[in-house]
């Protein structure tokens, strides 16, 4: 079959495997060796953007084995995979042709069998971790241990949000609002986006003692800036975010007996099929990658990711902590420059000049590649076998 883009909404609903094996591959050739990184690593949420730029990073820079846990779709007869299923085997692939050990456990990360298959898994093959990245997004969590399915509600707080959007499809610049959340939508974005998951992923991995000394995790979130913070931080979001950052302590205490570290790190932002759904994200994302690619300080996940692993979390120097003990990388975003360009165009950008100054290409051509769609040399008129090639380990 011809493989195009079926774009529903917000929702991209097919993947091209080429696409998808394509782009894994360029990533990898990017990232240069570096000594001192992580040796054994496990990634929740491994399958794409940040967390597969850690597995790559991780595996390609430092040499290191990986354990990858993500929930995809394979492929049926006349439907493709996911993307996370194609990149996936695409990471296996290149990572076997290194004489790396990966393996990809699917299924749904929130369940404590999955917990204890990634602990069976790592006593079998890699005896210990020194590396755990929690980048899990999901917009819905079964918990585990009381049955109730939690769902996330991307909302203000208090009072209702009116504020400019960009339908990044049409090129639509117009005006939105957000009702607040109820206390009970709040509290079911906290069950979901909060640190309650990555504490029961600890918890399992130190009572099994899986967990090699000097461990580190770090999990990842967005905080942005104050044309974004009535979504992304006084909103259901921030309180999500506000948990993160207590599990955070609360893991980085029970791991003092080991030497270890838990962090949060605070990223740039990027292009997410997520993002495109959420209100003021499409349009400041589009003006600040227009702002940033002309200062000459714009970088995509494999790039942010690795500056990350070889700046913070594995440098001699000190890493770049916040008053509330966060690794900042999202510093060249909020930079001051960046910023006072960005909210001079916020109040001018409208449809009739939004080409002019926002990235709208840029970020249409970003969300595109998650799906493998774009990518240089491949041949998007070509048949192809959704099903052709094996898949990742399961």
């Amino acid at each position: 079959m011809i493989v195009k883009p079926r774009i529903r909404g917000f929702i991209c609903t097919t993947a091209h495997p080429a696409g998808c094996a394509a782009s894994v591959r360029e990533q990898i050739s990017r990232v240069e060796p570096f000594p001192d990184g992580p040796r054994r690593a496990l990634v929740v949420g491994g399958s794409g953007g940040y967390g597969l730029a850690s597995r790559i990073v991780a595996a390609f820079g430092a040499g290191a084995g990986t354990l990858g846990v993500s929930f995809e779709k394979a492929p049926r007869r006349n439907k493709t995979a996911t993307a996370g299923w194609y990149n996936n085997a695409a990471f296996e692939d290149a990572a076997a042709a290194r004489g790396l050990y990966a393996r990809t456990l699917d299924g749904d990360a929130y369940s404590d069998e999955m917990k204890a298959r990634a602990v069976d898994e790592i006593r079998a093959s890699l005896e210990q971790i020194d590396l755990f990245v929690y980048s899990l997004a999901s917009p819905v969590r079964q918990h585990p241990r009381t049955g109730v399915l939690h769902r996330s509600a991307i909302k203000p707080l208090g009072e209702a949000f009116h504020v400019k959007s960009l339908n990044q499809d049409t090129g639509v610049v117009d005006e939105v609002s957000l009702e607040p959340a109820t206390d009970a939508e709040t509290a079911g974005t906290v069950a979901v986006m909060g640190g309650e998951d990555w504490e029961f992923w600890m918890d399992a991995l130190s009572e099994a003692g899986v967990l090699a000394p000097g461990f580190k995790t770090v999990a990842f979130t967005y905080i942005g800036s104050e044309l974004t913070w009535p979504i992304y931080w006084e909103a259901t979001l921030g309180k999500a975010k506000e948990d993160l950052d207590r599990a955070a302590g609360a893991i980085r205490q029970r791991l003092s007996g080991l030497g270890g570290d838990a962090r949060v790190a605070v990223l740039k932002a990027v292009v997410t099929q997520a993002s495109s759904a959420i209100p003021v994200v499409p349009l400041y994302l589009a003006l600040l990658f227009r702002v940033m690619k002309s200062a000459g300080n714009h970088e995509d996940c494999l790039a942010h990711i690795d500056r990350l692993f070889r700046t913070a979390l594995y440098s001699d120097a000190p890493p770049p902590f916040d008053e509330a003990g966060r690794i900042r990388m999202d510093d060249r975003e909020l930079s001051e420059p960046v910023q006072a360009e960005v909210n001079r165009r916020w109040p001018v950008v409208s449809t009739d000049n939004v080409a002019e100054l926002a990235d709208l290409d840029g970020i249409r051509d970003d969300f595109l590649r998650i799906f493998g769609f774009g990518v240089d040399g491949v041949d998007y008129d070509a048949d192809v076998d959704p099903a052709a090639g094996r898949g990742p380990s399961e």
